[in-house]
C-alpha cells in the first residue's frame, strides 16, 4: 500500500453532505467492530477470571493429587512408610496424610453436616494455603496433643451460619462414634474448641469443611493409626495427570490416584464450554459489523464509479483501485478494534477493581464476578476483527476494478 491508496481511502471515508448515508453506515461499521471487540474482551476476561479464581480457590483448599486405597473400607494402615516413598517421587514437593469423616456440628444457632478432615498440621501447611492464611485465630491448638477440648478450625461461612465464634465450644456428633455389642454403631458426641477460622471464597468449602488433629479424628472415629488418603502437591499443577501415573507405580497395585482436574472435571468442562459458546455468540457481532462494512463499500463503489473511472483513465492501475477499498475496510477494522480494546480493557479493569457485579455465593460459590484481562487475548481478538474487516472488502474491491472508464465517461 502506497501513500496514494491511503490518501484516497481516507478521503473517501470523510463525511460529505451528498454522501451522508455512506458516512453513517461507515460510522456504524466502526462502532459495530468496536462493540464486537469490546464485548469479546469483556467476555473472555470474565471466563478467565472465573476459571483463575476457582482454580486458585480449589488448589488452595485441596491437593493436586490424592492417593487412596482401591479398597477404601480398609483405609491406609502403613501410611507413614508409603508417605516416605512418595516424597521421593519426581516432581512431588509435599505429602500429607488425611482422614475424612462425615460429622454433625451443633452451634449456637443451628446444627448441620460438616466434612471433618483430620490432619497432621505441619504436613498440611505444606499442602493447604487456607490454613496458612487464616481469617482469624491460629493453628497452635492443633499442634497441642494435650489440648482439652481439642482444637477445631472451621470455615467463615460455617462460623456465621452456625453461630460458632472464635474460642467458643461446639459439640460434634459422630454418627458411628461408638460400637455397642447389642445395638451396633451408636452416635457419639465430642466437645471441641474453635481455634481458627479460614475463608477461601468457595461457598461449599467455607460452609462445610472443618479441620482437627489427625489423632483426634482417628479417636472419635474409633480407628487406629489409619488414614483414608494421602495428599500430594507437585511442582506443576498442569502436569498433575502425568505425574500421577508415576506416583501410582511407586505406591503399588493396592493404591490408585485422582488429580484435582478429575475431581473438578464437571466444573472445568463447564467453564471451557462457556468460553467457546461466548466466543461464538459474540463473534456474531463482528459478522454484523463485517456486513455493514460490505454494504458501505458496495454503496461507495456505486457512488464513486465516476471518480474511479477518472482515476483509471489518468493511469491508476486496477490493483491500486482495489487497494483503495481494501484499505478503507482495514482502516474501519483498525479504528474499531482500537476503540473496542480501549473500552473493553478499561471496563474490565474497573469492574474487577470495584466489584461491579455481585453474585449469590450460595449459587455461584463466588461473591462477585472476577475479570482477568490478558494482553495475548487482545492481540488475537484484534487480529480476528481486522481479518473479518478485510474479508468484507474483497468483493467491493473486485467490483471497483471492473469499471470500464470509457463506458462511464462516455455518458458524463
Amino acid at each position: 500500500m502506497t501513500t496514494f491508496e491511503l490518501f484516497v481511502a481516507v478521503r473517501y471515508l470523510r463525511a460529505h453532505r451528498k454522501e451522508a448515508a455512506i458516512s453513517v453506515i461507515t460510522a456504524i461499521s466502526v462502532l459495530g467492530v468496536a462493540a464486537g471487540v469490546m464485548a469479546l474482551v469483556i467476555a473472555i476476561a470474565v471466563t478467565n477470571g472465573m476459571r483463575s479464581t476457582l482454580e486458585h480457590s480449589l488448589l488452595g483448599a485441596m491437593a493436586h493429587i490424592n492417593v487412596v486405597a482401591k479398597e477404601p473400607e480398609n483405609g491406609i494402615e502403613n501410611w507413614r512408610e508409603l508417605a516416605a516413598r512418595l516424597r521421593t517421587a519426581p516432581h512431588v514437593i509435599a505429602v500429607a496424610p488425611a482422614l475424612y469423616n462425615d460429622v454433625f456440628l451443633r452451634g449456637a444457632l443451628r446444627s448441620s453436616y460438616a466434612a471433618l478432615k483430620g490432619v497432621d498440621i505441619d504436613s498440611e501447611l505444606r499442602i493447604s494455603d487456607m490454613l496458612r492464611h487464616l481469617k482469624a485465630g491460629s493453628v497452635d491448638r492443633l499442634r497441642d496433643p494435650t489440648a482439652e477440648p481439642p482444637g477445631l478450625i472451621i470455615g467463615a461461612r460455617m462460623a456465621s451460619d452456625f453461630g460458632m465464634l472464635l474460642n467458643s465450644n461446639v459439640d460434634m456428633i459422630v454418627p458411628e462414634g461408638t460400637i455397642n455389642p447389642i445395638y451396633g454403631p451408636r452416635p457419639a458426641t465430642h466437645r471441641f474448641k474453635v481455634c481458627g477460622i479460614f475463608e477461601t471464597g468457595m461457598y461449599d468449602i467455607d460452609a462445610t469443611w472443618a479441620f482437627t488433629r489427625l489423632d483426634t479424628a482417628q479417636r472419635i472415629a474409633s480407628l487406629g493409626d489409619v488414614i483414608n488418603q494421602l495428599e500430594l502437591n507437585v511442582d506443576n499443577v498442569n502436569r498433575a495427570a502425568e505425574i500421577a501415573k508415576g506416583v501410582e507405580k511407586i505406591a503399588g497395585p493396592r493404591y490408585t490416584t485422582s488429580t484435582w482436574q478429575e475431581r473438578n472435571k464437571p466444573l472445568l468442562n463447564a467453564l471451557a464450554t462457556e468460553r467457546v459458546v461466548t466466543m461464538i455468540v459474540i463473534g456474531l457481532i463482528l459478522m454484523v459489523a463485517a456486513l455493514n462494512i460490505f454494504i458501505s463499500l458496495v454503496m461507495m463503489v456505486m457512488e464513486k464509479y465516476r471518480d474511479i473511472a477518472i482515476l483509471m483513465s489518468m493511469g491508476a492501475r486496477q490493483r491500486q483501485i482495489r487497494r483503495v477499498f481494501v484499505t478503507q475496510g482495514l482502516l474501519i477494522g483498525l479504528v474499531g478494534s482500537a476503540l473496542g480494546l480501549a473500552a473493553g480493557y478499561t471496563l474490565s479493569y474497573l469492574a474487577d477493581r470495584y466489584r461491579w457485579i455481585p453474585l449469590n455465593e450460595t449459587v455461584y460459590s463466588l461473591s462477585f464476578v472476577p475479570f482477568e484481562t490478558r494482553w495475548v487475548d487482545g492481540l488475537w481478538i484484534a487480529a480476528v476483527a481486522v481479518l473479518v474487516s478485510f474479508l468484507a472488502t474483497l468483493y467491493p474491491a473486485r467490483t471497483a476494478t471492473r469499471i470500464a472508464p470509457a463506458e462511464v465517461l462516455r455518458y458524463e
